[in-house]
């Protein structure tokens, strides 16, 4: 046997006893943040940088409309706390869900620190929040939008103005009317200093201003061209809450009074916070988006969302019943579960910035391209998603996945040992004794930081392996979301792996832009940035297209990312569950049309 084959065989042997003992990492839990994604980011998104009013995404560079979130975006925090001196005070557990014949039980990954949706920016909190909040406009599996609480909408020329015809029968769960008023006081709402928005901000754009045309039209104006608007005004993060409700709460407090204009309603008396989330039907309900299957009121009376953050527990909560659905199932019981006619596994995939594994282009040895290129030869990709992710998320190829991705790309670095030792010898690193490279004295080391969602540290492990064989010594560490984002922004790595959520290609601004929020890679190329301005305020699809195109090529031909997987959810659900489906964005299900046979 090579040493290839027994390098590899020798991780999978390690990999197993992890799934085994029960030591798989688990998801970004409230993150994301993803997080997140996923949530997740769990917290997922929870949570994040500190967002940024600039232009563009939401924390983020002045190139992106909007804000990725970790795919399972880690839950956003504001920095990394020194750890306590006390020990915290137990969290009574709350006792098993018994659930009625219309009612559903939903497992969530991610304990979420915060579910306002104008504030928060877990892709967690919009499983349950996607039913209580309707949206302006709906993306649908196409990316084609749909009408929403608007009937029609115009956009400018230029695109800095959306105007929006909307519906006159809505009403919020407290009876207040939806109007022209309440979008504007929702878009002001977000841009207050004092609300402290971390992912819709970003939506926003370079937000101007909402003009009240008439009792039922608003135009939206921005100050710079704002193309990809419906993408961010489809997201839970602008859906239309009860302007009487937020007035009457205020921020620190609404997110515990969450009223919306959805299916279901938010059930203050039932919400424990980072325990418990509990929604009602709305019996009203009677606008619902041409996505849904049908009209009327949602089949489910009730819906009690749990959390486990757990990832080892989460297929033994479906299956003892504490639970009807759940999401994030580690690969290896989502495959289990498949073969299994009690169970359904829905896979739901997420767009946006794949598992990648940026490589800091400022950071010796990195700096140099050969280097960079080697790294991608030497990376056996299609091995660890057939190992870790038991081939159920497809391999990535570069810094995007959905709409416009560069199928052009599937041909670049495919796994080649002897490529990769070659272009080592041509940037002067030669092997020493210990099989580690060498170069003016130095080892070929790297440093990586690791987190503990999305099975990053299995990820991490065959990545090591691979590396060795090519004479590199990687180096990981496991800590938490915020370490790593600081680690990450303060260039003090060599490797920084990252998953992103987002529909929209302008996101790649976020990361690729020499201003983005998430440029892991440190790339300062003008000709990228040019693009990605084009890209974001031209009109024409056909053109945004080819750009954004160009700015993957890009990407690659500087070798700035290591492409490892798809970022796919696995869903995993009783048979009993019916018409379980999920939006465009990988995260929401759409829980109005689900119903449950017991």
């Amino acid at each position: 046997m090579n040493s290839r084959f027994i390098a590899i065989l020798a991780v999978v042997v390690l990999l197993a006893g992890f799934v085994l003992s029960g030591c798989a990492a688990p998801a970004p839990g409230p993150t994301a943040q993803p997080a997140a994604p996923t949530q997740a980011p769990a917290a997922a998104p929870t949570k994040a940088p500190e967002p940024t009013k600039a232009p563009a995404p939401t924390q983020a560079p002045a190139v992106a409309t909007k804000a990725p979130e970790p795919a399972k975006s880690p839950e956003p925090t504001k920095a990394a706390a020194a750890a306590p001196t006390t020990a915290p005070t137990p969290v009574p557990t709350l006792p098993p869900v018994v659930p009625g014949k219309n009612e559903l039980v939903y497992g969530l990954t991610l304990v979420v620190s915060g579910i306002d949706p104008h504030i928060h920016s877990s892709s967690e909190l919009g499983i349950p929040l996607n039913s209580v909040y309707d949206t302006l406009v709906y993306q649908g599996p196409d990316y084609k939008f749909v009408p929403g609480l608007a009937e029609s909408w115009l956009i400018s020329d230029d695109a800095k103005s959306y105007t929006f015809k909307l519906r006159k029968d809505v009403k919020f769960h407290d009876g207040v009317p939806f109007n022209a008023q309440a979008v504007k006081e929702n878009f002001d709402r977000i841009m207050e200093p004092a609300v402290k928005s971390q992912k819709a901000i970003g939506l926003m754009g370079t937000y101007k201003n909402t003009e009240i045309v008439d009792e039922y039209t608003v135009k939206v104006n921005f100050e710079k061209p704002n193309v990809s608007f419906l993408d961010s005004a489809a997201q839970v993060y602008l859906g239309m809450a009860s302007p009487a409700a937020f007035k009457k709460w205020g921020p620190a407090d609404y997110q515990s009074h969450q009223v919306g204009t959805g299916p279901f309603m938010f059930s203050e008396k039932d919400y424990v916070p980072r325990q418990q989330i509990v929604l009602t039907k709305n019996p009203d309900y009677k606008w619902g988006p041409s996505l849904y299957k049908h009209t009327g009121p949602a089949y489910l009376d009730k819906i009690t969302f749990r959390f486990y953050p757990d990832a080892a527990t989460r297929a033994a909560a479906l299956e003892s019943g504490g639970v009807d659905v759940i999401g994030e199932l580690p690969p290896v019981d989502a495959e289990r579960l498949k073969k299994d006619a009690k169970y359904q596994v829905v896979l739901a995939r997420t767009d946006g910035l794949p598992l990648v594994v940026f490589m800091n282009s400022k950071h010796a040895p990195l700096d140099d391209l050969k280097v960079r290129q080697a790294l991608l030869y030497a990376s056996d990709r299609k091995a660890i998603v057939k190992t870790i992710f038991r081939d159920l998320s497809p391999v990535a190829y570069g810094p995007w996945a959905g709409l416009w991705f560069s199928k052009d790309l599937e041909a670049l670095y495919p796994y080649d040992l002897k490529k990769a030792q070659q272009l080592l010898d041509e940037a002067g690193w030669k092997a020493g004794p210990d099989g580690i490279r060498v170069k003016d004295g130095k080892k070929l080391t790297l440093e990586t930081y690791l987190q503990t969602w999305g099975f990053l540290s299995e990820v991490g492990q065959m990545l090591q392996a691979q590396l060795k064989m090519a004479g590199v010594d990687l180096k990981t560490q496991t800590v938490a979301f915020p370490a790593a984002m600081q680690a990450a922004a303060d260039g003090k790595h060599h490797l920084a792996p990252m998953s992103l959520s987002a529909t929209d290609p302008s996101f790649l601004g976020a990361v690729l832009g020499s201003k983005g929020n998430y440029n892991w890679a440190k790339i300062g190329d003008p000709e990228i940035d040019r693009m990605l301005d084009q890209a974001a305020q031209i009109t024409d699809e056909a053109k945004r297209a080819d750009l954004y195109k160009k700015i993957q090529r890009a990407a690659m031909d500087q070798a700035l990312v290591i492409p490892v997987r798809e970022y796919w959810n696995n869903n995993g659900a009783t048979a009993k569950v019916k018409d379980l489906v999920f939006d465009v964005h990988g995260w929401w299900p759409y829980l109005y049309d689900v119903k449950v046979e017991r």
